[in-house]
């Protein structure tokens, strides 16, 4: 299965989003992917909550899920959304992180709300709290496809390996990343993060990303660090998309999974343990 990681670089304009997002798709599949990736926040980034509040739409008339869903069936693909930030009847009004994988008749075969939230001060001048506005999904997600068992995870999921773990034990092999990742953390940690969860579980992980600055009509604009990856389940590399919008294309072989495990099969080695005493020495 050839894969088409799609990187783009979205304004809070949900409207100029999907045109770019759709040019893309369609660029994908017509290079030859039949499973194309977007990155976290496909339809919208923006840090005034006013704003998001005002265009931001529920599941069920969201016009982003909708056009894809479409295009999926059109181009007969696959389609993983990385995320849309919608709406939810939450009582406290916070969104919902929501990452989508489509199925080539255009249905939703599986989603996934971003369990971790990003609540980091970077620096002394640059503060993220995504738990103000949207609120942390609690399950993990597996998802069969012809090609393999995809794994879903978002973003700031990165951090936290026991999720990748529980994924790939489920019977994951291939793992989706598809982030907005800060420019600084980026730079420090976004590959080798990557490399890391594809060598620890044996899978491929593939992970589209937000890049650029982001233009914002309300609020700051904020910035990503771009470099939409996709790692071998050995840990290589097979590609960067750099740092400007477009589609980086990989072709998977799940023979190459089984390959890795055999090698190092640690998925099979995890054993129970104490947890250290507190206050011991």
């Amino acid at each position: 299965m050839r894969a088409g990681l799609i990187q783009l670089s979205v304004s809070d304009d949900p409207v100029a989003n999907l045109s770019a997002t759709r040019a893309l798709v369609r660029a994908a599949a017509a290079g030859g992917a039949g499973f194309v990736l977007t990155p976290e926040c496909t339809n919208i980034l923006s840090s005034d909550r006013a704003h998001q509040r005002a265009v931001l739409q529920d599941q069920a008339t969201d016009q982003t899920l909708a056009a894809l869903r479409t295009e999926a069936a059109d181009l007969g693909i696959w389609l993983l959304i990385g995320s849309l930030a919608l709406k939810t009847d939450d009582a406290d009004g916070r969104f919902a992180n929501r990452s989508f994988l489509i199925a080539p008749d255009g249905s939703i075969a599986a989603s996934y709300d971003k369990i971790h939230m990003f609540d980091v001060d970077v620096s002394p001048t640059e503060q993220y709290r995504e738990s103000s506005g949207y609120r942390p999904g609690d399950r993990a997600v597996l998802a069969e496809t012809p090609f393999g068992t995809l794994g879903m995870a978002v973003c700031y999921d990165l951090r936290f390996p026991q999720l990748f773990r529980t994924l790939a034990q489920g019977g994951a092999s291939i793992l989706t990343v598809p982030a907005a990742f800060n420019d600084t953390t980026g730079a420090a940690h976004w590959e080798v993060l990557l490399r890391a969860r594809a060598i620890e579980n044996g899978a491929y992980v593939l992970a589209p990303a937000q890049c650029g600055t982001h233009a914002a009509h309300q609020g700051r604009a904020r910035r990503s660090y771009g470099h939409s990856l996709a790692v071998s389940p050995w840990g290589e590399v097979l590609v960067d998309g750099g740092t400007e919008p477009g589609v980086s294309y990989v072709d998977l072989d799940p023979a190459a999974v089984s390959a890795a495990r055999a090698r190092v099969p640690s998925l099979a080695h995890d054993r129970p343990f104490a947890a250290p005493e507190t206050g011991a020495l």
